[in-house]
């Protein structure tokens, strides 16, 4: 964590410096690495019980000891803020909008993995609001790709054309599944379990000076939130989250899903939209299912 905060105090030095949008901008080719380790108890415990995530236990066919989906993002999150406010990094760290992320997990994960992660920034992309960066981090146990993310982070500023409408086309509502009231406080004590302390999410007072009435709960908190109330999160090998909306805290949503998406709604308005891909289950031996012990 001293990494962590270190890197945002150098954000928010660095930033004011930095024009994004300029031409001929290019990215760094520098990559942040951790030595394999493996996963500290106590704060894997803290983030599973605020995001949902079951703690571990005997509760076969699910496996509930594996590292959730989200979680080495957060692992690696250190790292790419130590990227994104290094000198060298073209677009400025205060202000920048995490709009997407893909997750991919191509095994399951446990806390005594000693997990491998680099993190690098992989392109610059226009954007109808300004200019967007794609940071990957990647997983690796004993040299072999286990996880991997691509996030998307938007630097607004003006544009030549200017900004582009947005699509107007109505999203189709899911079945609503469950109103969680989130508390005003949501953002501190996810902050402490992740060690993401922007001052967005904290009080406030610190959420206006970006602009904001009122402290906003973390993305990543809002997508690991929904999958941990997916059956069997276990199970989810890759998932598409898009950040459509702040949710400001305290808030009350609603959690909308089917087979295979998944919605958070607040008043009038779609927080976050997200897509699923499960696994293949453990085969079912029929003689088994018959008695109900399968």
């Amino acid at each position: 964590m001293p990494n962590l905060n270190a890197a945002l105090v150098r954000g928010a030095v660095t930033s004011p410096f930095k024009r994004p949008g300029r031409p001929g901008a290019t990215l760094p080719a520098d990559r942040a690495a951790r030595p394999a380790a493996p996963t500290a108890a106590a704060p894997l415990a803290a983030y599973r019980r605020i995001c949902g995530f079951p703690q571990p236990g005997p509760l076969p066919p699910t496996d509930p000891d594996a590292l959730p989906l989200t979680y080495p993002h957060v692992l690696g999150f250190p790292l790419a803020m130590r990227l994104m406010t290094a000198r060298k990094f073209p677009l400025p760290v205060v202000g920048l909008v995490h709009t997407w992320i893909e997750i991919t997990r191509h095994r399951a994960l446990h806390p005594a993995d000693p997990l491998e992660l680099t993190v690098y920034a992989q392109e610059l992309t226009p954007h109808r609001r300004g200019t967007e960066v794609t940071v990957v981090t990647e997983a690796r146990l004993a040299g072999e790709p286990v996880w991997e993310s691509r996030s998307g982070y938007l630097s607004r500023h003006a544009t030549r054309t200017g900004p582009a409408p947005g699509d107007t086309t109505p999203l189709p509502e899911l079945p609503a599944v469950a109103e969680w009231r989130l508390p005003g406080d949501l953002g501190r004590r996810y902050g402490a379990a992740s060690g993401d302390r922007n001052p967005i999410h904290l009080y406030p007072l610190t959420a206006r000076l970006f602009g904001f009435p009122r402290p906003i709960a973390h993305g990543m908190w809002t997508v690991a939130r929904c999958l941990a109330e997916a059956p069997r999160p276990d199970e989810i090998s890759w998932v598409r989250a898009d950040f459509r909306a702040p949710v400001l805290l305290p808030a009350t949503v609603i959690y909308a899903a089917d087979a295979t998406g998944f919605q958070l709604r607040g008043t009038g308005r779609v927080h976050l939209t997200g897509r699923t891909c499960r696994a293949p289950g453990p085969r079912t031996d029929p003689a088994t299912a018959r008695d109900g012990r399968s």
